[in-house]
């Protein structure tokens, strides 16, 4: 039988960086060292808040708003605060128990979408959060993409994405970096991916 955690053992992580980071790698490896350890379970599983793929699954739907967020998805566009606050509030109103760690995948992705996600937590009692900011230079991550080669990473769209999150994204990242209440940790992405985990494991356990 698992040992079920709660209060201050639940862990709450926050993943942010620039499209073509490495956010999901080190997010998947994070979630097998945690589970290897015991620390993520059956009785403590982690959810998983991801709002890209969410509004992925939103843009295949036939209703008016849905194929906005199609069209804003193709023009690589950032989703309005509201919707992107809707999308994570409705995941965790579907499926947060109170016994999952949490880790929040790519959001948020503005300041004040930061200072909403701020109150959740602590409207939740969620203690200690950590943030890992995978920094990668625009040069790199536009060359990632490109090389990627998907639909919707065609030159402008990655342009328009990049100029999107050196406006809204980074001041959400220095209001993490500024808050005492919160783990900041920063990690070059541009090592290898190995080297990022272990940089981050390492910064974890310290």
């Amino acid at each position: 039988m698992e040992n079920t955690q709660t209060g201050s053992d639940l862990k709450t992580f926050i993943f942010i960086g620039r499209s073509g980071c490495g956010k999901g790698s080190q997010v998947e490896r994070m979630m097998a060292h945690y589970t290897e350890k015991g620390v993520i379970n059956d009785g403590n599983p982690c959810l998983r808040v991801e709002t890209g793929a969410r509004f992925r699954e939103i843009a295949l739907e036939e209703s008016y708003l849905a194929k906005m967020v199609q069209v804003t998805i193709e023009r690589g566009e950032r989703m309005p605060d509201n919707f992107a606050i809707w999308n994570w509030t409705g995941l965790l109103f579907e499926k947060f128990t109170g016994t999952e760690h949490l880790l929040f995948d790519g959001c948020p992705r503005s300041l004040p979408e930061a200072q909403s996600l701020d109150s959740f937590l602590n409207f939740s009692g969620r203690t200690n959060p950590i943030v890992v900011y995978i920094d990668v230079s625009r040069e790199e991550s536009k060359r990632r993409l490109l090389e990627r080669g998907r639909k919707d990473d065609e030159p402008e769209d990655i342009d328009r994405r990049l100029d999107w999150f050196d406006r809204d994204v980074l001041p959400a990242v220095e209001y993490y970096r500024n808050n005492p209440k919160y783990n900041f940790i920063e990690l070059d992405g541009e090592q290898a991916r190995d080297k990022i985990h272990e940089d981050l494991v390492a910064k974890l356990e310290s």
